[in-house]
């Protein structure tokens, strides 16, 4: 009897389960409730911190916006937030293009706090002092003709990456294939492809800085809470290359 040999899509069945069918693969998850059943809260829990992040770069550059739009909102709760941060006299809009998370964000709309089910490319009129696209580039396919389109919609904008790819991330593999199945990233980054795929569209960089959710956010799972104070410690020392060796960590960018 001859023996099986072992494919590489035999690992990947063993990493994270059947691979996805050519019908699974082409699914709009945004749209038709996919994301929603993986992601029921829509990282709401998560929202308080974003929104902190995103305050500090503002205030440690000085903005004064008068008008603020997050694109991919998600359920508003960033905006929510920040409202609640911000002046009394700024102006917060959000675009969505999924129908389950639009129906989140309704919940939180007010006078100064609107949303919209609509792709923000679609919208000529669209045009904001400080545009946000937290976590979004890496679901969207066309990641640098988004980026590139979106750069005429606003005088600031601040990005949120997240860094996929790390040492440890692409040892296991693991990590970077459930945030393609469950998260649905389409693309992965360190900081400095991040950054040069701004430059490369056209954006200019003024100032960025790391954000770590596996040190900051409660939550995380066993092994994550295990290495929180050694990926504490280290970071401490060299941020760098704590950064690009052991994983758990985003980047927040200032633009124009």
């Amino acid at each position: 009897m001859m023996e099986k040999r072992t494919t590489p899509a035999d690992v990947l069945r063993t990493e994270v389960g059947t691979l996805p069918s050519a019908d699974q693969a082409h699914r709009d998850i945004y749209r038709d409730g996919g994301y929603l059943e993986l992601n029921p809260t829509w990282h709401v829990e998560h929202s308080p911190w974003k929104a902190q992040q995103i305050f500090k770069i503002i205030q440690r550059n000085r903005l004064t916006p008068g008008s603020i739009c997050e694109v991919g909102c998600g359920a508003g709760e960033v905006l929510r937030v920040l409202f609640e941060l911000m002046p009394s006299e700024v102006s917060f809009v959000g675009y969505e293009v999924s129908p389950q998370a639009f129906q989140l964000c309704t919940q939180r709309a007010g006078e100064r706090l609107q949303f919209h089910l609509k792709d923000i490319l679609q919208d000529v009129d669209a045009q904001f002092d400080l545009l946000l696209a937290i976590d979004v580039c890496e679901h969207v396919e066309d990641c640098r003709g988004f980026l590139r389109q979106l750069r005429t919609k606003g005088k600031y904008k601040i990005f949120h990456f997240p860094l996929d790819i790390s040492v440890q991330s692409v040892c296991r593999m693991t990590p970077i294939l459930e945030a393609r199945r469950v998260l649905g990233h389409l693309h992965y980054f360190t900081k400095e492809t991040a950054l040069q795929t701004l430059r490369d569209t056209g954006y200019e960089v003024i100032d960025f800085f790391y954000t770590s959710h596996a040190i900051e956010l409660p939550g995380q799972s066993f092994k994550s809470m295990a290495v929180r104070p050694l990926r504490r410690l280290f970071y401490r020392l060299a941020p760098d290359l704590t950064v690009r060796a052991l994983g758990g960590f985003s980047m927040m960018i200032l633009t124009r």
